[in-house]
C-alpha cells in the first residue's frame, strides 16, 4: 500500500504542476488583455487547489507511514543528514507553504473585487507557489533525494 501511495503521490505532482501552469497562463492572459475574470479562470484555480489538497493528504499519509514524524522528533543528526532533512523538514515545509499560497490565491478569486485584481493576485500567489513547489520536489537529478519522473520508473 505504501508503494502504491508513493507512486500516486509521484504521479499527482504532474497534475498539480499542470493546473498551476494553467492557472498562471490564464491569469497572465487575463492581466495582459484586461479581460473579465471568467468561470474558467476560477475553475482552473479550483482544480489546482483540489489537486494540491489531494496531494497534501497523500503526502501526509506517506509522512506518517514512512516514519518521518519519528525522525523529526527523535533524530539528533536530523539537520546534518541531507536525506532526512529534506524529507522530514524541507519537503513538508515547502509544500505546506505552497498550499497556503494556492489557497490564498483562490480566495482572491472568490472575492468581490475588480477582475484585474483577481487576475493579478491569482497570478502572483500561484507563481510563487509554483516556484516553491519546483524547489522542493525531489527531482531525479537531485543527488541522494531524487525520485523518478514518473511512478514506477527507476
Amino acid at each position: 500500500m505504501e508503494q502504491g501511495l508513493l507512486h500516486l503521490h509521484n504521479f499527482m505532482r504532474w497534475v498539480v504542476l499542470f493546473f498551476a501552469l494553467l492557472t498562471i497562463i490564464r491569469s497572465m492572459m487575463g492581466m495582459s488583455s484586461n479581460s473579465a475574470f471568467t468561470k474558467g479562470d476560477k475553475k482552473a484555480a479550483l482544480f489546482l487547489m483540489i489537486s494540491a489538497d489531494i496531494q497534501l493528504l497523500l503526502g501526509l499519509a506517506l509522512y506518517y507511514m514512512k516514519g518521518w514524524f519519528t525522525v523529526l522528533t527523535s533524530s539528533s543528526d536530523l539537520m546534518s543528514n541531507k536525506y532526512n532533512r529534506f524529507f522530514a523538514v524541507e519537503h513538508l515545509t515547502g509544500m505546506l507553504i505552497a498550499i497556503v499560497l494556492i489557497h490564498i490565491g483562490y480566495s482572491a478569486a472568490k472575492k468581490n473585487i475588480a477582475d484585474s485584481a483577481k487576475h493579478k493576485k491569482l497570478f502572483w500567489f500561484t507563481l510563487i507557489a509554483l516556484l516553491v513547489i519546483i524547489a522542493t520536489i525531489p527531482w531525479p537529478f537531485r543527488e541522494l533525494i531524487g525520485r523518478p519522473l514518473f511512478p514506477g520508473m527507476h
